[in-house]
């Protein structure tokens, strides 16, 4: 997570146990990359806690340096492509396929812009308290701007689609980031990456309830065949 090493290990290690139950409930090509998901965010909390391990120790600069651009990475570029992506593969519907379109060429943005003040601009982590704050060189102008699109790319497409429950996990997301913001702003892309961890279970959720009513169709379609 981001409050000790420890919690970032073990965080990581539930997660990603989520991650690959997850993966198991996968009947669709179409619905892996929503249920890489959980692994996507395992993945992060072992590279976080890393970083919590190297940052004390000046002998590990260069994992330090690789363990936090590669939690920014996957915070900053990846993340705000993946939502949209993995509803926008899910959805069936054409208009809607249009709409979440949109938001996931607004996602590439997003992830260009971050990518390349990730590779001009340097990035210094810091453990303040109970979390790493990652102060960074780069001009705040369009933070404000680029943050606002950045929730939107990565919320408002659960709520374009049709997919069954992924509603909820919209707003989980939303009140997720909205107590990060409020509580831990000096710290949002640390803390939001703890509260984005909750999101894993209800995927695994979403999933699971949509294997069982697949499998429901299918023994539904087959009495039908064999009455008929």
């Amino acid at each position: 997570m981001c409050f000790s090493a420890e919690a970032s290990f073990a965080g990581g290690l539930i997660i990603s146990a989520i991650g690959i139950a997850t993966v198991t409930k996968v009947h669709k090509s179409s619905q892996l990359v929503f249920a890489s998901i959980p692994l996507f965010f395992g993945l992060q909390q072992f590279t976080e806690g890393v970083l919590w391990l190297t940052l004390p120790n000046h002998d590990a600069v260069t994992i330090q340096k690789v363990s936090t651009y590669l939690f920014l990475i996957m915070a900053e570029v990846l993340w705000p492509m993946m939502i949209p992506l993995s509803v926008l593969f899910m959805e069936e519907n054409r208009k809607k396929k249009k709409l979440l379109q949109l938001f996931l060429a607004l996602g590439g943005c997003i992830a260009i812009y971050y990518g390349v003040f990730l590779a001009i601009f340097n990035v210094n982590p810091e453990i303040m308290g109970y979390h790493i704050h990652y102060h960074t060189s780069a001009p705040q102008t369009f933070a404000v701007l680029t943050f606002l699109i950045y929730l939107a790319v990565t919320i408002v497409p659960l709520f374009i689609s049709s997919i069954k429950k992924t509603h909820l996990l919209g707003v989980l997301m939303f009140l997720s980031c909205a107590v990060t913001v409020v509580f831990f702003r000096q710290y949002l892309t640390s803390v939001w990456c703890f509260f984005a961890a909750i999101i894993s279970g209800v995927i695994f959720w979403i999933l699971r309830d949509s294997k069982r009513k697949f499998n429901f169709d299918k023994l539904v379609l087959l009495k039908e065949n064999i009455l008929s």
